[in-house]
């Protein structure tokens, strides 16, 4: 059972790295329009905010292919994304991320507070990007090292299953090896045998068969594991100080601290996946992988501001407005362009692209300070949702909401099925409840769908039902009640 668990977890890594490197590649042959194609699998509408990514995520690609000097000069066009909640600003982000095959860091503006206020510095979204990028080009590196590591690990464990001679036979090894006389039909005769070194090989070439095959993934094994000292939370810089340092400062006293070997038996599946990463560990070059990393950072970075309305306001000299312009003009330094400090060394932010969002139901993007607003030269406006995009987004994205849940029946051995009245009701109702109460657009479509299949889902496993189907009277049956009544519904829907 364990091993048929970590060779499904290492399968599933595989497969992401396989994913991400492959999206990487096609960034370099897809165009504008291209983009948008990929982007409207997962996206309903929004066309305006698709094609604007498209080109900014292009131009990326196209600063790469010219002359180094006029590479320098050609800043990244930061946009910003205007929409109110629940429109497709984070879905578009998300996608864009496993498209672009770069570092990508979506963070909330409102979580940043001006210096010398108590929480995260704007300079840790830069920290996080660099970790983000070193975990991107450590995972392609441990990718393409995977079959030789793996061969090292079976080496290994073959040393554990089958343990090295000693010297004594070591040496009569080396000689003319032993006398082996057999007594036959014919009497008497001398063999002219193989010595221990060879059938040592063979057994061992057997032993290496059934590790490949997992017939011995059950027998136990005596490994040596090392250990690192666990000192989180032991040291706290005095101040206050940001989690990027007390992180940087933790991980330099445990590298300064000697490591432990510890003994433990554990199955050889549980030692294949302990071996493994230690294997990788030393065959992966870390001064190249974070030389690569800080260059993608740097030069193919993208950084996801959400939120960003949260820290715009009518500017004043007291109250919160206070620390929320003292935000942006920390911001103005890191989207304009400066040098960061990080644990892996020094980061310019000059080429990183940052792409801005929020729903700017109070403020206005005018209410930015004017410096914050020249460096978001580009402005798209997201449409609001109507009920014909709600019946579009239950069912023509890829993995939309209707598959799940239909996956999810499957498992239980029942099926469901939606027909389109029933569709078309499930969009009007949540239509109606986004009208009458907050709009939270799509996201309306989640709490609908969870309240009109509360009860088949909990009764499913004993119910021993085979098939479901959710037409308009079965949706009127169970949220009529809840979606009429007011009161109600904002407890519920």
């Amino acid at each position: 059972m364990t091993s048929k668990v970590l060779e499904h977890q290492d399968k599933a890594t595989s497969t992401i790295v396989e994913d991400e490197s492959k999206d990487s590649m096609w960034l370099d042959e897809l165009t504008p329009r291209q983009i948008v194609s990929e982007l409207d699998k997962y996206i309903v509408g929004q066309d305006d905010a698709k094609k604007a990514v498209a080109i900014v995520l292009r131009n990326r690609w196209r600063r790469q292919q010219v002359e180094d000097e006029m590479r320098q000069e050609i800043a990244p066009s930061n946009l910003i994304l205007i929409g109110s909640t629940g429109v497709g600003k984070t879905e578009i982000a998300r996608r864009l991320a496993r498209l672009a095959g770069a570092p990508f860091l979506k963070v909330e503006a409102s979580k940043f507070t001006e210096v010398g206020y108590v929480g995260r510095d704007v300079e840790s979204m830069i920290r996080d990007l660099v970790d983000i990028s070193v975990n991107l080009v450590r995972a392609n590196r441990e990718h393409e090292m995977q079959e030789v590591a793996e061969k090292r690990v079976d080496d290994r464990i073959l040393d554990l299953l089958l343990p090295a001679l000693n010297p004594d036979q070591a040496e009569e090894t080396n000689g003319e090896g032993p006398h082996i006389f057999i007594a036959g039909p014919a009497g008497v005769s001398e063999e002219e045998g193989e010595g221990i070194q060879d059938r040592r090989q063979r057994s061992r070439e057997k032993l290496r068969q059934l590790l490949i095959d997992g017939k011995l993934d059950e027998r136990e094994i005596e490994i040596e594991v090392s250990q690192s000292a666990n000192i989180e939370g032991m040291m706290i810089p005095m101040g206050g100080a940001g989690d990027g340092l007390d992180h940087s400062f933790t991980e330099m006293l445990q590298d300064m601290l000697p490591k432990r070997t510890k003994s433990r038996v554990v199955t050889v599946a549980e030692a294949r996946r302990i071996l493994i990463q230690d294997e990788l560990d030393k065959l992966v070059d870390m001064d190249e992988v974070v030389n690569e990393a800080l260059y993608r950072a740097e030069e193919m970075g993208i950084v996801f501001l959400d939120e960003i309305d949260k820290v715009a306001g009518a500017r004043s000299g007291q109250g919160p407005d206070v620390s929320r312009e003292g935000v942006q003009r920390d911001l103005l330094p890191i989207v304009e362009g400066s040098t960061v400090t990080t644990k892996y060394g020094l980061v310019r932010t000059d080429h990183i692209l940052f792409i801005a969002a929020g729903a700017f139901h109070v403020a206005k993007p005018s209410d930015l300070i004017p410096e914050l607003q020249g460096r978001f030269p580009i402005r798209v406006e997201l449409q609001t949702l109507v009920e014909k995009d709600f019946v579009r987004i239950l069912k023509e994205p890829k993995n939309a909401l209707l598959e799940q849940y239909r996956a999810m029946i499957e498992t239980e051995g029942s099926s469901i099925e939606f027909s389109d009245d029933g569709v078309a009701e499930i969009a009007h109702i949540a239509m109606q409840l986004n009208e009458r109460m907050e709009n939270i657009g799509a996201r309306r479509l989640q709490t609908v769908m969870t309240t009109l299949l509360e009860d088949v889902l909990f009764k499913l496993p004993e119910s021993g039902i085979e098939s479901i189907l959710v037409d308009q009277a079965f949706v009127k049956e169970r949220l009529e009640k809840v979606a009429t009544d007011e009161d109600l519904s904002r407890y519920i829907l």
